[in-house]
């Protein structure tokens, strides 16, 4: 898979309270059409007035739950991105709650990666979540503990399914 190539000129939603996560998003998916907010009464009115490839949604300061509602009513996939919310109830109400992918800020450099294995999942009618799984389910064991999918496996074995 080609990153550059599937980002190159897709439109962009970036909500975000913190505007150095603003700009490094800005620069890390700069061959994307990018339009930013840094509340969420802005994203809000973008999401509603605008088309969009893909939201990349902080969860905290922005009310990432609420935009992301907005942007599943719309049919624009939401990948959530978070330092604050890092946990595995956060996670789950993620996917729960339709987003697409969920990110923590540590891995912010692989941005390009995960949205655009959002896009050429949703492109190939593909499981989004188990491509989520495969990259991020080492950092979760680090984060959570080697046992966060047995807290819940009925629902993570119906999300990560291939």
């Amino acid at each position: 898979m080609d990153p550059q190539k599937i980002l190159r000129g897709k439109r962009v939603l970036v909500v975000d309270d913190e505007e150095d996560i603003l700009e490094l998003v800005g620069e890390l998916l700069s061959m994307c059409k990018i339009d930013t907010a840094s509340s969420y009464e802005d994203g809000r009115k973008l999401l509603e007035n605008n088309f969009y490839h893909i939201a990349v949604l902080d969860i905290m300061g922005v009310r990432g739950y609420d935009l992301l509602e907005i942007a599943k009513k719309k049919n624009i996939p939401a990948l959530m991105l978070t330092a604050h919310a890092l946990t595995k109830e956060d996670l789950k109400k993620s996917a729960e709650k339709g987003a697409s992918f969920f990110a923590p800020k540590d891995e912010i450099e692989k941005l390009p990666v995960f949205v655009a294995d959002v896009l050429e999942a949703r492109e190939k009618n593909k499981n989004i979540w188990a491509k989520w799984y495969e990259r991020l389910s080492g950092f979760c064991d680090r984060r959570f503990g080697k046992d966060w999918r047995e807290q819940d496996p009925e629902f993570w074995n119906s999300v990560i399914k291939y």
